[in-house]
Parts: C-alpha cells; structure tokens; sequence
C-alpha cells in the first residue's frame, strides 16, 4: 500500500484502520500510535493526522482484552508523543522567530515581525489558558505550539502548561474510549461519538470568544 493510500485509509477510516493494524501486528501498534501522535503534533505541516479520534480509538482497542494492550501502557507512550511533538514544533517556531523578517517555513510562508509581536501579546494574555485549551481544538494544536515558539513565549512557561494540556488530553480522551468504546451503541455511531468529543472540545473556545466579544463592548 502507498504512503498517501495509507494516509487516505487513516484519515477516512481511522478506526478500521487501527484494528486492522492491531490485528496483523499487534504491539507494533504502540509504535505506530506514538508515531502518528508525534506527527500530529509536532510537524506543522501535518495538522489533518486524526488527534481526538485516533485517542478514543486507541482507548477502545485497549478495552478489548483480545487485542492484548495496556491502556495506562498507551496513555504514557502518548503523553510522551505529545510532549515530544509539541516541544518540536515550539522549537522549530523559536529557530525560525530568530531569523526574524524573511524567515519561512519550508519555503510555505514569511513570518512577519508583527506577527510576532502579536503573538507575544497573546500569549502574554491568555498563554496558560490559550495552551491547555488548544490541546483540544484539532488543527489548532497543531499551530499553538509553533506559534508560542515564534512568539518567543518563555520556555519555563510553556513547559508547564504544555504538559498539563498533555496528561489532560491524551488521559481523558483515551480513558473515554477505553469504558466507553466498546457499548455496541458506541461502537454502531463511532462517527457521532468522535464528533461529539470533537464539538465538546471546541465548546471553551466559543466559550471564550464570546466573552471576549461581550468584554469589547
């Protein structure tokens, strides 16, 4: 199979593809998994790969004592992927910042100075917030990391709340899929169920737009 049939089947079908896997090649799926969250999170480029869905898949294949894997197993391997990946793409951003007006990523787009500016303004505002909560935003995650690099954000503030938004995520949403996966009614409506998480997840950021708004006026 091509790489693009594979990201095209992964995309598409997360969970067959998953349980597929798991059933050809067993515990190489904790390897894969830590893959695909690294990527998800600490390439830039790659904002699309399934974040939330492919948790709760993840969690749902733990729960099936046939597939012989360990959810607290998961949960740490993808704590560390989430770390790892987010401390890429912060560094990346930060490497990129330093050269300053005429910097671009992979030759895609110009980091304009005031760009940056805005961002440390934001940050400055609502880093800790901004960073746990993004977590759950899918694509969103993928940027907030590169962009607090850019911003110049202090590494001893990002670490913190970078790792917070990690245990959260990964622990929460694996956890869900792990005593919730397998009800047949879950399992019948996957598709609405990650929806659904996906909708819940966005739901603070709303929350805070809407305050914001309401705090101009």
């Amino acid at each position: 199979m091509e790489i693009l049939d594979i990201l095209k089947e992964l995309l598409t079908n997360t969970k067959g593809f998953l349980e597929a896997f798991v059933a050809n090649h067993g515990p190489w799926i904790y390897g894969l998994l830590f893959l695909i969250v690294f990527c998800e999170t600490g390439l830039v480029v790659l904002p699309l790969l399934p974040g939330d869905s492919l948790l709760f898949t993840a969690g749902l294949l733990a729960g099936n004592p046939a597939n012989q894997l360990e959810v607290w197993l998961v949960i740490v391997l993808l704590v560390l992927a989430a770390l790892l990946g987010d401390n890429t793409n912060y560094m990346i951003g930060k490497f990129l910042a330093k050269k300053g007006e005429g910097a671009k990523l992979f030759g895609l787009f110009t980091i304009k100075k005031e760009y940056i500016q805005k961002t440390e303004t934001f940050y400055e505002k609502h880093g800790s917030v901004a960073i746990i909560i993004a977590r759950f935003v899918p694509i969103v995650r993928t940027f907030a990391p590169f962009v607090a690099g850019v911003g110049s954000m202090k590494y001893s503030k990002y670490i913190t709340f970078c790792v917070i938004g990690a245990i959260i995520w990964v622990t929460s949403i694996t956890l869900a899929g792990y005593f919730l996966g397998n009800i047949p009614w879950v399992q019948h409506n996957f598709e609405k169920v990650v929806l659904g998480i996906v909708f819940l997840s966005v739901m603070p950021i709303i929350f805070q737009l809407i305050k914001h708004q309401f705090a101009k006026k």
